[in-house]
C-alpha cells in the first residue's frame, strides 16, 4: 500500500517515460538555420515551441528586440516545414483530443455536471460573488490534480497566480489532509506568483509558458484567482475601457494557446458586478460576470456559482460546447469542495 507521499512525489518519474512530446521544442529549428541567438531571444518572450511560432503573429515576432523582418519570414517558413499547416479530418482531430484530461473538483456531483472535472486544453471560468467558493475551488483543485485520476490521469504539478491575496498554504494542507498525501510534497508542487498589476500578470504568463516548456508533461493545470480584479484596479470609466478590452483579450488569448500548446487545464475565477439595464427586463438576477463579450467568448466553459443554504453552494453550466445547461450541489467543508450531504 503506498502512502500519500509516495502517491504525490512518484508521478514526476512517470512523466518521464512518456513515449513522444506533446510539443516540438523551437531548439528543433536550428536544423532549420536559425541561428540560437535568435531562438534565446523568442524564448524570453514565452514562445518555446514550433506551434509557439504559428501562434504568433509576425508584427509580434518583430517587436522582439534584435529580430528583423527578414529573420522573421526566414522562422515563420523554417516552422511552416516542420508543422502541418492547414486542415485535418474530424477523425484524425478526435485522435488529438484523446489526449485531453479531466481533473476532479473533489465533489462527484460537480464532476459529473461538467464531464468528469476540469478540462486541459480549454479555460474553465468560475463566477459569482463573495463566498461563492471560487477561491476555495481553486484551493481544492491544487490538491486534486497532483493525485492520480480516471482515464489514466497520472496527476502533477500546478501554477497558481494570485490577483487578489488570497492563497493560502494552509489551507492546501486541510485539503490534503482529506486526500491523505503529505503537506510538504503538496505545498512543493505548487508554484505560487503574487500579481500586482495587469500587465505583471501578462508579464508572468511568459513564465508560465517557459516552466511548462522546461518542466513538459510535468504541469497539468494553471489557475489564476482572479481574471479581471487588476483590469477593474488598472483601467477605470469608460474612457479606457476599450483599452482594457484588448488588453483582456491578448491576455485569454495567450492563455488560450499555452493550454493547447501544452496539454494544461487553465481554471479562472471572475467576479461580479451589478447590471444596471436589467431591471427594465425584470430578470430575477440583476448581476452579471464582469469582462464582457471577450470574457465570455473566450472562456471554453463557464460556471455560475451561487449559494445555498449553509455551506451548501450550487453551480450551473452558464455556457459549455458540449455539456448541457444543468446545476450541481457541492459543499465547502475543511477539505475543500465535497459532496453535499442531504
Amino acid at each position: 500500500m503506498k502512502t500519500g507521499e509516495d502517491q504525490v512525489v512518484e508521478e514526476e518519474a512517470s512523466f518521464q517515460d512518456e513515449e513522444e512530446p506533446f510539443f516540438q521544442d523551437i531548439d528543433l529549428l536550428q536544423k532549420h538555420g536559425i541561428n540560437m541567438a535568435d531562438i534565446k531571444k523568442m524564448k524570453t518572450v514565452g514562445i518555446c515551441t514550433v506551434q509557439g511560432i504559428q501562434m504568433t503573429t509576425r508584427r509580434a515576432l518583430c517587436n522582439i528586440k534584435g529580430l528583423s523582418e527578414a529573420k522573421v519570414e526566414k522562422i515563420k517558413e523554417a516552422a511552416g516545414k516542420m508543422l502541418t499547416n492547414g486542415f485535418q479530418t474530424a477523425f484524425e482531430y478526435s485522435t488529438k483530443r484523446k489526449q485531453v484530461f479531466h481533473i476532479t473538483t473533489g465533489s462527484l456531483e460537480f464532476d459529473k455536471l461538467l464531464g468528469g472535472g476540469i478540462e486541459s486544453m480549454a479555460i474553465t471560468e468560475a463566477f459569482g460573488e463573495f463566498r461563492t467558493g471560487k477561491t476555495q475551488l481553486s484551493h481544492t483543485l491544487c490538491v486534486t490534480s497532483q493525485l492520480p485520476g480516471e482515464d489514466g490521469y497520472t496527476g502533477g504539478k500546478v501554477i497558481f497566480i494570485d490577483t487578489e491575496h488570497t492563497f493560502r498554504p494552509d489551507r492546501l494542507k486541510d485539503i490534503a489532509d482529506r486526500f491523505n498525501v503529505d503537506h510538504d510534497a503538496v505545498l512543493d508542487n505548487v508554484l505560487y506568483a503574487r500579481a500586482y498589476t495587469s500587465e505583471h500578470q501578462m508579464e508572468l504568463l511568459d513564465f508560465v509558458a517557459a516552466k511548462f516548456h522546461e518542466e513538459g508533461g510535468v504541469f497539468k493545470l494553471l489557475i489564476i484567482d482572479s481574471i479581471m480584479a487588476l483590469f477593474r484596479v488598472d483601467f477605470s470609466g469608460r474612457g479606457e475601457l476599450a483599452e482594457r478590452q484588448q488588453k483582456l483579450a491578448q491576455m485569454l488569448s495567450r492563455l488560450q494557446k499555452i493550454s493547447e500548446e501544452y496539454n494544461v487545464a487553465v481554471f479562472v475565477t471572475n467576479q461580479m458586478t451589478a447590471d444596471p439595464g436589467a431591471g427594465m427586463t425584470f430578470q430575477a438576477d440583476p448581476k452579471k460576470p464582469i469582462g464582457g463579450h471577450i470574457l465570455a467568448h473566450a472562456s471554453t466553459t463557464r460556471i455560475s456559482l451561487r449559494k445555498g443554504r449553509g455551506e451548501m453552494r450550487i453551480a450551473k453550466i452558464f455556457d459549455s460546447p458540449d455539456m448541457p445547461e444543468n446545476e450541481a450541489t457541492f459543499a465547502i467543508t475543511l477539505g475543500g469542495v465535497n459532496d453535499a450531504k442531504e
